[in-house]
C-alpha cells in the first residue's frame, strides 16, 4: 500500500506556533508518527485535528530532524492518515498552580471533574527538573499517620518515599486512605496538604477515595488527581508528574508540608509498557522497556527536602505485586530507588488482621534518623528492635510446631506464641477509623512485650525496662 502523500503546512508557515500540517503517516495504537515538518521539541505540546474538527491534546515522545512522534492523550480511534490535522504549540504541557487548588478533583491532565471552573494561576511545566543532590536536606523529622504497624516499626519520616507493596484484593485501599485522611506533623503548626493521584483505578475505587475525603474533613487539605482505567492509559504517564507539580508548589513555594500518595504505580508501568510496545521498542524483563528503572526514578526522586527551604514532599507511593511477587520488576526496581516498603501481607488478611503489615519484610530505611528523644520518645528506637526479634523467633517457632506440634514445645516457645498472638490482635490490629497517638502506640509495644520475661530483652536497655516493661 503506498504511503500517503507528505503532510504540508496549509496555515500562516510566519508564525511557528501556528503552523499547521495536514496528513500523518502512522497511527497505531495512542501513537501518532508525522514527518516533513519543522524541528520540534521533545515533550511539547501537539495539537491534532481530526476529519470532523475534533480536537485532541498529544505530547511528543521522540523527535528528529525533520519528524516526530507524539502519545495523544485523548486516543487516536477515527483518525485517518489523510484527514488528520496536527500543529505543534512550541510548548511543554503546563499545570497552573496556586493555593485555591486545595480542595479540589482533576483528572489526570489537570482538568477539573468536581463540577469547579478552571484552574488559575502561574503555570508550570508538568515534566519538572530535577533537583541538584547537592541543594537536598536530608530526611530526618516524624510523619504521624496513625497506624502503629507503621509508626512504631517503619516510621515515616518527612520528606522520604516509602512504598506500600500490595496484592491483589489486599485492603490497601482502606490503609492508603486512612493514612491520607490521619497523617500529620506532630508538634509543630506547620501548613499540611495532601496530593492524591490515582492511576487506572476503577470508578468505585475512586468513589470510595473521594467519600473518604469528604465525610472525615480532610478534603479541605487535599488535592485529587484521578485518570480513571476507561482513561486512555497514556494519560497515566502524565498523572504522576502532573501531581508532583502541584506538590513542588505547595512544598518549595508555599513551604507547606506534602504528602503525596500515588496509586498505583503498578498501572502507570503497565501504561508505559503498552507505549513502548506500540514505539516498537526492544523489550526487557517481563516485556517492560529497558528504562523502566530511570522512567520510576524520575517519579521517585521528586521527594525530598530542599535546604534553605521550608517545605517538604513526602511520597507513599503503592504498588500492586501480580501474584503477590516481590520480585516483580515493579516492585524490584521500586525498592532499589526508594527508601524502604510497607509490605502486606495474605496470610494476616486472611485471619481479619488489618492493617495486614508484615512485620519482617517491611522496612522503613531512614527509621532510625527520624525517631528519638525530641521526636518521637527516646525509649522506641530500642522497642521497635526488639518487636521486630521478638516477632522473627515468634516465625520460626510457628515454623517449628507445624513440623513437631505444638505440644512438643518449650514453655518458653509458648511464651513466645503468646507473645506472637498479642502483636498481631494488639499491636498490628487496629479499626480503620482508629487514630493512634505516637505515645498510645509506644505503650501498646510495651504492652505486648510484657508477655515475655525480662531476661528475654536483649535489645532494651535495663533503664527503659525499669521505666516501661510492665507498666
Amino acid at each position: 500500500m503506498p504511503l500517503p502523500a507528505p503532510p504540508h503546512e496549509v496555515t500562516n508557515a510566519k508564525l511557528l506556533d501556528r503552523r499547521e500540517y495536514l496528513g500523518v503517516d502512522e497511527v497505531s495504537g495512542p501513537i501518532v508518527a508525522i514527518r516533513n515538518i519543522h524541528n520540534v521539541g521533545y515533550n511539547e505540546l501537539v495539537e491534532i485535528t481530526d476529519g470532523r474538527g475534533k480536537v485532541r491534546l498529544g505530547m511528543t515522545l521522540e523527535v528528529s530532524e525533520g519528524a516526530a512522534v507524539a502519545q495523544v492523550f485523548e486516543g487516536t480511534s477515527g483518525l485517518t492518515l489523510e484527514h488528520t490535522r496536527v500543529r505543534f504549540r512550541g510548548e511543554p504541557l503546563a499545570m497552573p498552580v496556586s493555593e485555591e487548588l486545595l480542595g479540589r478533583a482533576f483528572d489526570g491532565l489537570g482538568r477539573p471533574i468536581d463540577g469547579g471552573p478552571d484552574p488559575i494561576g502561574e503555570e508550570r511545566d508538568v515534566n519538572g527538573l530535577p533537583v541538584n543532590p547537592t541543594a537536598r536536606a536530608y530526611p530526618r523529622e516524624f510523619i504521624q499517620t496513625g497506624v502503629s504497624a507503621i509508626d512504631g516499626m517503619n516510621t515515616l519520616v518527612r520528606g522520604q518515599k516509602l512504598p506500600i507493596f500490595s496484592g491483589s484484593g489486599l485492603p490497601h485501599r482502606q490503609l492508603v486512605a486512612q493514612i491520607t485522611r490521619q497523617s500529620k506533623i506532630v508538634g509543630e503548626d506547620a501548613p499540611f496538604a495532601v496530593v492524591f493521584a490515582g492511576m487506572g483505578i476503577k470508578h468505585d475505587e475512586a468513589t470510595f477515595y473521594l467519600k473518604s475525603f469528604e465525610d472525615s474533613g480532610a478534603m479541605e487539605r487535599v488535592i485529587v488527581f484521578l485518570s480513571l482505567a476507561d482513561a486512555p492509559s497514556v494519560e497515566r504517564l502524565v498523572t504522576p508528574r502532573t501531581a508532583l507539580t502541584v506538590a513542588e508548589y505547595l512544598a518549595f513555594d508555599l513551604g507547606m508540608h506534602v504528602l503525596t500518595v500515588l496509586t498505583d504505580m503498578t498501572n502507570y508501568c503497565e501504561a508505559l509498557r503498552e507505549i513502548s510496545t506500540q514505539r516498537k521498542e526492544i523489550p526487557s524483563r517481563k516485556g517492560y522497556p529497558g528504562y523502566l528503572y530511570s522512567d520510576l526514578a524520575s517519579i521517585y526522586e521528586r521527594a525530598g527536602m530542599i535546604r534553605d527551604k521550608v517545605g517538604s514532599i513526602t511520597q507513599v507511593p503503592v504498588v500492586s505485586m501480580p501474584n503477590d511477587d516481590i520480585s516483580h520488576p515493579i516492585p524490584d526496581l521500586s525498592g532499589y530507588i526508594t527508601e524502604g516498603q510497607i509490605v502486606l501481607e495474605r496470610d494476616l488478611a486472611q485471619r481479619g488482621i488489618y492493617p495486614p503489615i508484615a512485620g519482617l519484610p517491611s522496612l522503613s530505611r531512614l527509621m532510625k534518623d527520624g525517631i528519638g528523644e525530641g521526636m518521637t520518645r527516646e525509649d522506641h528506637a530500642h522497642l521497635a528492635s526488639q518487636l521486630f526479634a521478638g516477632y522473627a523467633r515468634v516465625k520460626e517457632i510457628r515454623a517449628l510446631a507445624s513440623v513437631i506440634g505444638e505440644d512438643e514445645l518449650s514453655p518458653l516457645d509458648h511464651q513466645y506464641l503468646q507473645f506472637g498472638d498479642a502483636f498481631e490482635q494488639k499491636f498490628l490490629k487496629q479499626d480503620y477509623e482508629e487514630n493512634r497517638s505516637i505515645e498510645q502506640t509506644l505503650d501498646l509495644g510495651w504492652h505486648v512485650l510484657s508477655s515475655l520475661p525480662r531476661e528475654e530483652l536483649h535489645r532494651i536497655t535495663e533503664e527503659e525496662i525499669g521505666k516501661y516493661y510492665g507498666k
